[in-house]
């Protein structure tokens, strides 16, 4: 049986810091997710024919602030996943802040790239109040649900906001990108429950040599955890390679 470091007191997550002060915001924000999920708007902003690195950039803040900020505030305040010490009062602030913020460069995108982002923009709101607060029972926090809102949205809005339409191009780099959102939550999912509520594991595997092995929690939750640590740093490298190639 393993208790101690894979027991309840381990980290919610590989990125998460011992809890208190500034420590806390860094978990809060969910670095290597984060910087995944946005270079999903690199991609998008790749695809158009002629990257404006002006809207490229105002996207990716917007999408900061509604997913880094706003929606995993929400996210803390509903069951504290990550076990901060932030004040209730300071993650609505930082949910209101951040979907304002976000809201107020989508405006400037509808008024001054395309009005199709007045479409957008109520589209994106809902995604971050439904999923992380489980509105309706918790119909919308699903796998499929996150895939659709921090997968294939930002591949949607970023290319529109570049070129004021959509093509098959950007379609299909949405839908991969939601293929890669679920096959993050398969991977992560487990290694959610082991960190944050099993208190122990126990058994072995058996070998066709005779021999056997231990299994203990690390044994379970090494193997989706390196691949999610992988994936975290092959997916922004594959985005800023897109961006690079367009503008040099």
């Amino acid at each position: 049986m393993s208790d101690g470091p894979d027991g309840p007191e381990a980290r919610p997550a590989f990125y998460a810091l011992s809890p208190g002060g500034w420590r806390d915001y860094w978990s809060l924000l969910h670095p290597p997710y984060t910087l995944w999920h946005l270079s999903y708007v690199a991609i998008g902003a790749a695809l158009a024919p002629r990257l404006e690195v002006g809207w490229w950039l105002e996207t990716t803040a917007a999408f900061f602030l509604a997913m880094g900020v706003a929606a995993h505030a929400l996210d803390e305040l509903n069951g504290r996943p990550l076990r901060t010490r932030i004040p209730r009062g300071v993650l609505i602030g930082l949910a209101v802040v951040g979907l304002a913020g976000a809201l107020a460069i989508g405006v400037h995108g509808a008024m001054a790239a395309t009005p199709w982002i007045w479409a957008l923009m109520p589209i994106g709101v809902f995604l971050v109040v439904a999923y992380n607060l489980e509105l309706v029972g918790g119909w919308f926090h699903s796998d499929l649900w996150f895939a659709l809102a921090w997968g294939g949205f930002p591949v949607v809005v970023a290319y529109v906001a570049q070129t004021g339409t959509l093509n098959l191009a950007a379609a299909l780099a949405a839908a991969g990108c939601v293929a890669m959102s679920v096959a993050q939550r398969a991977l992560s999912t487990p290694v959610r429950t082991i960190r944050r509520h099993v208190t122990g594991v126990s058994g072995s595997i058996s070998m066709d040599d005779g021999s056997t092995e231990p299994i203990d929690a690390g044994t379970l939750r090494h193997p989706p955890e390196s691949a999610l640590r992988l994936l975290s740093i092959s997916v922004p490298l594959i985005a800023a390679a897109m961006v690079v190639a367009k503008l040099v």
